[in-house]
């Protein structure tokens, strides 16, 4: 295997894994808050039960996601050295911080999980809001470098060597705010749904407990106010691409050729050698309309830049595609959830497989969603200073340690499960854990 292939290989198969219990970290100490502060106001036991079944799987969650996390931090020194050589000078604020977050986030875990007998009620719920907050800020951190990735600034080249670094601005550089919304706020909706689908799994199943209903109750209620501002900010993403990083938004839509008048496309089999969508289905003007509010906006196309220079078009037009297909869906499903609901109608029975399959959805497109990302900076790691080709490693044995690696997060997964089976069989007081973590959701 190429050195640049296993070495993107290695860690597009680490990301892909970590970003799954990145998103849990950020989302499921939310749904531990609500339901501790609920059962704390309406001393209703399901609630009690609740908390406690999701707290056992956000801790199991948590030390699978640190290990995995520990890993990508030593694959960036292994398999991108020429990368860390310019970036760790610039970007080494936000890593450093997002340390600071992570620390408060286990600390205050180890608290929350020990601590309900040796405290108050209402001092014990309290400590789950460190929790809640610094989970979302620690991922927040890191999205900061990524955004640096995409537009690279903060520094200055003179003779090969970095110089002039200023960290608060290299932090911020300018799709910082844009990224770090829509990837929270896709944390908070893969976790709503996710959860909400073992809970209507479980339902499907004849499982009728009140701790479940409730799961059921308060996963989509959070979904539901998560994926509509997440479709909000995943359109002033869209736009801040078409004017700032214009040859991915050219590849996120299939857009070849430079104008005004552009059709929205969906779908279709890319073919970037004959320079077309084959099969896509066209909006008229819909792609100038969405991007300036008119028909007239010209929209950037491809051909604009040097052919070497173009993202990975076919997989960042599919990727994207995917995305925006599965938060329509989702969008769609919690919408019809919270018909039924706000008029205190009983779901029908077909309502519970939808419901389930939205965790599966949710997953799809929160992995496509960061492929959008990943793909449509190729062939750039550090866009229009550094190309993924000149950074990665060329020591050999990478496409090995790529199979051992590969080898490790299929253990962790499997550990991951192992343990969560264990909550199921072994419940105690807190009942079977259908009721808000099953590894079906993960």
């Amino acid at each position: 295997m190429d050195h640049v292939i296993a070495a993107r290989a290695q860690m597009g198969t680490s990301l892909a894994f970590h970003i799954v219990f990145a998103a849990l970290g950020v989302g499921l100490p939310l749904l531990v808050f609500i339901a501790d502060g609920l059962h704390l106001r309406t001393r209703d036991d399901a609630y009690g039960k609740l908390a406690r079944s999701w707290a056992k799987g956000m801790a199991i969650l948590f030390a699978v996601g640190a290990v995995s996390g520990t890993i990508l931090s030593f694959e960036l020194g292994l398999l991108w050295p020429t990368f860390m050589k310019y970036a760790g000078a610039i970007v080494g604020l936000p890593f450093s911080l997002e340390g600071f977050a992570f620390f408060i986030e286990a600390i205050f875990i180890g608290i929350y999980l020990y601590g309900r007998e040796r405290m108050s009620p209402r001092a014990h719920w309290l400590t789950a809001l460190p929790i809640v907050i610094s989970g979302p800020v620690s991922a927040g951190f890191v999205t900061l470098v990524n955004a640096w990735m995409q537009d690279p600034t903060g520094f200055r080249i003179d003779h090969g060597r970095v110089v002039d670094v200023q960290p608060l601005v290299a932090m911020f550089s300018k799709p910082w705010a844009t990224e770090v919304v829509h990837t929270t706020l896709a944390a908070y909706v893969f976790t709503g749904f996710g959860v909400a689908a073992v809970c209507a799994y479980a339902l499907w199943r004849g499982d009728r407990r009140p701790q479940v209903v409730a799961g059921l109750r308060i996963a989509m209620t959070v979904a539901l106010i998560a994926i509509p501002l997440q479709i909000l900010s995943g359109d002033i993403s869209a736009r801040f691409d078409a004017g700032d990083e214009p040859e991915k938004f050219a590849a996120m839509e299939s857009r070849f050729v430079t104008g005004d008048h552009a059709p929205l496309t969906i779908g279709g089999i890319v073919e970037p050698d004959q320079r077309r969508d084959i099969g896509a289905i066209e909006i008229p003007l819909g792609l100038s309309f969405l991007v300036g509010g008119t028909p007239g906006t010209i929209v950037k196309g491809l051909d604009d830049f040097a052919r070497s220079d173009w993202p990975l078009v076919a997989a960042t037009h599919y990727a994207f595609d995917t995305m925006v297909g599965c938060g329509s869906t989702l969008f769609v499903i919690a919408l019809a959830w919270f018909a039924y609901t706000v008029r205190r109608k009983p779901l029908p029975k077909i309502a519970f497989p939808i419901l389930a399959i939205t965790g599966p959805l949710a997953l799809v497109a929160l992995e496509a969603g960061w492929s959008v990302t990943e793909f449509g900076r190729q062939p750039w790691i550090a866009r229009g200073v550094l190309k993924t080709s000149d950074a990665a490693t060329v020591a050999p044995g990478t496409d090995i340690a790529f199979y051992g690696f590969s080898l490790i997060y299929i253990l962790l997964g499997a550990v991951c499960w192992w343990l969560l089976r264990r909550i199921d069989r072994h419940p105690g007081v807190e009942g079977r854990l259908p009721v808000g973590i099953r590894p079906a959701a993960t």
